[in-house]
Parts: structure tokens; sequence; C-alpha cells
């Protein structure tokens, strides 16, 4: 079943973003039999909700208004081998929405009639649901699976196979379902979605230097503040809010020829700061934070690299205190020149 794009200006409420979520006749994606399309909503803009919502029918909303933006900002990978669910189960239809998109097909025979009985006796003779739960309208919904948005061709995203299955209002879902969406779940959701800038450095001297010559390097700090996720499903009242904070810049000049400062290559983040702008008169000191190349990079360059270490943790409906995320990584590359001093013999 195909998934629907819409477009539209954000003026909505939190609420009527739920109604839309779960209103008759909207498509919901990632259900059993269709292609696992995403099913979420994002929120982009400002702190104050205005920007372009560009929403696929589905239970979780991202907040993206503190997010980084631009187009050089990225997203961070984890340092350990975890990594961000690529799937999960929300709510996705009221008894009535769940028996239109059976029904077609059982009608159709196309998944065989043993299949189509065992349904049938599942959702609608009472084994051990009847009449698709109606008894029950209004009072929770069917969950269903939803693939996180880009991972559609992961390995992950077939974990949540299980079948339909229903939760009423106020209840916690199934223990033994650890896909189900949680304010943890979402945390580890909205992990995916945190953007951060990019890594390029200040250098002093810029763009070229020379052998043997200490070079300066530092952040413009005012571009490395924390950034942060909201992700919630209104229909369930739950969100969690996940932010990354740099610690660290990592410093790999492109060479083996080369020395940094400090010798680990490592800069740590002090009082919103990671090293220190070069200014005259301090070409006999050491940089707190840089490279020296003890060679020259001939006609070409080095690739300098520059990571920054992102802590990450998060809070969300029932927790108040922060819990830790797996650190989070982003860098790029820039090239630099190193020329051999020339000296002039009298």
């Amino acid at each position: 079943m195909p998934a629907v794009k819409q477009t539209a200006k954000v003026a909505t409420t939190v609420s009527l973003m739920a109604m839309v979520a779960l209103t008759p006749g909207a498509a919901y994606a990632g259900g059993r039999g269709d292609d696992g399309n995403v099913g979420q909503t994002k929120q982009h803009g400002n702190s104050d909700g205005q920007g372009t919502l560009s929403a696929t029918a589905g239970a979780v909303v991202f907040d993206l208004s503190k997010n980084g933006s631009g187009g050089s900002a990225g997203p961070v990978t984890s340092t350990t081998t975890w990594t961000p669910p690529a799937c999960y189960y929300a709510p996705k239809y009221t008894p009535d929405q769940l028996k239109k998109y059976l029904e077609p097909i059982w009608g159709a025979e196309s998944t065989g009639y043993q299949w189509d009985a065992e349904q049938r006796a599942k959702y609608v003779d009472g084994h051990p649901y009847k009449d698709f739960n109606k008894a029950k309208a209004g009072k929770g919904y069917w969950w269903d699976s939803y693939v996180t948005e880009g991972r559609e061709g992961d390995p992950g995203a077939l974990d949540c196979d299980k079948p339909y299955f229903w939760v009423d209002t106020n209840d916690d879902p199934p223990a033994d379902i650890p896909e189900a969406i949680t304010p943890e779940r979402l945390a580890q959701l909205a992990y995916a979605e945190i953007r951060v800038p990019s890594t390029k450095v200040e250098l002093a001297p810029a763009g070229t230097t020379k052998v043997n010559l200490p070079t300066w390097a530092w952040l413009d700090t005012a571009k490395f503040k924390p950034v942060s996720v909201t992700a919630s499903v209104p229909l369930l009242g739950i969100e969690a809010t996940t932010t990354a904070e740099p610690v660290s810049l990592k410093i790999e000049p492109g060479t083996d020829d080369a020395v940094t400062y400090p010798a680990s290559g490592v800069c740590e983040f002090d009082s919103g700061h990671i090293g220190e702008a070069y200014a005259k008169g301090k070409s006999d000191e050491t940089p707190p934070c840089g490279v020296e190349y003890l060679r020259s990079s001939g006609d070409g360059s080095y690739k300098l690299r520059a990571t920054i270490t992102w802590k990450i943790h998060w809070t969300g409906t029932g927790v108040t205190e922060a819990r830790d995320l797996p650190e989070g990584t982003f860098g790029a590359t820039q090239d630099v020149v190193v020329q051999e001093i020339q000296s002039v013999n009298r």
C-alpha cells in the first residue's frame, strides 16, 4: 500500500497532527503486505513552530526546530556497534480501518485460502479477537510496524514481523515486543534525526603552512552548540528529547609525517571553546590544539580530517533525569598545503 505524502504549512497543534495520523481514509505505511514505507511526520522550523510540514501518514512526530541546519550539517555516527532502530510498532488502525484494509486482501484470495481462513479466525471469529475488536472502538488501537525513514533496505527493518496486535488506551504495549514505541524508543529514533555542523577547522597559517611550523587549529564555537530533536506520539501522549553536545575534536593530519597538539590529536571542549585562535605574538608558543607537518606535501596537499565527538543523552515522558545514548561522531576533511621553508644563503 503506497504512502501518501502531504505538504502543508505548520499552523496546527500537536493534537491535530495526531488526528491526521489516524483519520479514516488516510494511507498507513509499513503494514503487513505492503512495501514497508515509512510512517513519520517531521516538523521543521524555528522554536515558534513555523515552517514546512512534510508528512507521511504515521504515528511519530519529529520536532526539528532545535536541530542543526544548513547544507553542511550531517548525521552523527554511533561510536559503538549500536544503531538507531530500523523499525518500530505504534498505533495505526481503528477497528473499522483494519477491517477496510484486510477484507479486500482476503476477498482477492491472493494470499491463499488457508492463510485467509487463519486471519479471519484470529481477527473476526474471536480467536482471540472478534469482529476486529469493534466492541472496543474508541478505547484503543490496532498497532502495526513502521519502517524508519531511510532504513527500508536495512535487514533490521525485518525485525518487526509480528502480526497486528491490540492495545487499550492508557495501557503499555506488550512487554515481549521490545520494538513497541516507548519514550526510550522515541529517543532512539530521534538520535537518527540529529544533525550537527560541519567540522571544518580554522587554521593559522590558513590553507598553506610550512614544514616544522606549528599550525594552530580551532573551531568557530558559535556554531558548536547543543542540538536536539524531540520525537512524540501525540495519540499516546508520550515524547522524548534527544540532545547532542560537542565534547572533543580529533585531528588526523592525513600523513604519518606530522605531530599533533596535544599528542593524542584530541582537543577537548573547554568552557564552550575548543582550541585557541592564533594571534600576533604567539608564533613561538605551542598551540593548545594543532598540527605540525614534518614533510612537504609536494605538488599536492594533505587531507586533514577533523572529527567532533558528541555526547548524546535523552529525557522524556516519565524520565526527567538524562539517560545516555552512545556517543556520536561527525567529521570532514580539508586540504592543507605544506611547503618547505625557503632560505637564502649569503
